[in-house]
């Protein structure tokens, strides 16, 4: 049956490189060889995946439908072999893409846990914002993500946890100093410094920013949670972080004074998303527990 299984893996390499030489190197094949399956490939199709030329290999807008489905046909082939082989996620390679805010403090600890139980496993970490996650999962460039479920609907997700957000400011700031709840109302006029658009986090701080009659500052854009945290430390503004990164930056002593928000809205929930298949990969369960367990562990006081 054509295309082979061998061949929509060519087309993958493609088009995650860009370039028919890099695909090749990747693939441990000639170029000349996978240039000429491509082209067959495109003949059988009866349509053009790529325009190539001397910029590389740009892929055309069906090459990218074409990109996706083969993807998830390589996805379900995997996932038939490791279910038959008793082992489900466990049993290969998972590519899981988490949100830059989470997975530097969650996953350090789940992957010592996961190399433990399950030392064949191999966990692919992609550390992106939460459109690049959607497009991933949408695409077929990443198994699974870590996100806030409402910005990935039509997916299948599983509930992890539930982060409150706390304020971060310079030591000397006059809100500084106490260890009761900050409400909104008293951060009126303040600065909020939050990550760039693109990210969900920057969406909820706006909202609380607005409600408090705060402004969100337009001069710093954080890339990191670290970066908006120093930049809090210097008096530029209040830094809204999650829990999880909060506790652990509150544990190795830290340069800034934190308290929780006390507002219903100060909150993300986080889930383990994957696409919506009839039923979720087998071993996704245990993985979602990890999470969990991990989690609680960075939360307890």
């Amino acid at each position: 049956m054509r295309p082979t299984l061998r061949q929509l893996e060519y087309i993958i390499a493609i088009a995650e490189t860009g370039q028919v030489g890099l695909a090749a190197a990747q693939l441990n094949v000639s170029q000349p060889s996978l240039s000429a399956q491509l082209s067959e490939v495109e003949s059988d199709l009866g349509v053009t995946l790529f325009q190539r030329g001397r910029a590389g290999a740009k892929i055309t807008p069906i090459g990218e439908e074409v990109a996706r489905r083969a993807r998830q046909i390589i996805y379900e082939l995997q996932d038939l072999r490791a279910t038959a082989q008793g082992g489900g996620i466990f049993q290969g390679r998972l590519r899981l893409g988490v949100l830059p805010s989470i997975g530097p403090y969650l996953l350090p600890g789940v992957v010592r846990r996961l190399h433990q139980e399950h030392p064949s496993f191999r966990l692919i970490v992609r550390e992106e914002s939460t459109r690049g996650l959607s497009e991933g999962l949408r695409s077929g460039r990443l198994d699974m993500i870590i996100s806030t479920p409402e910005d990935h609907p039509g997916a299948l997700s599983t509930y992890l946890f539930t982060e409150r957000l706390w304020g971060a400011m310079a030591l000397d700031h006059p809100l500084a100093g106490q260890t009761d709840e900050l409400p909104l109302d008293a951060l009126i006029d303040q600065t909020f410094l939050t990550l760039s658009p693109g990210h969900r986090l920057s969406h909820i701080v706006a909202g609380l920013s607005a409600r408090a009659g705060g402004r969100v500052s337009d001069e710093y854009e954080g890339t990191s949670l670290d970066a908006i945290r120093l930049m809090a430390a210097t008096g530029a503004g209040l830094a809204i972080l999650p829990s999880i990164y909060a506790a652990v930056e509150a544990r190795r002593g830290t340069d800034v004074w934190l308290r929780v928000l006390g507002d219903p809205a100060a909150k993300r929930d986080i889930a383990l998303i994957q696409p919506a298949l009839p039923e979720p990969r087998a071993g996704s369960d245990i993985l979602a527990e990890v999470l969990r367990r991990e989690a609680l562990d960075l939360l307890e006081p």
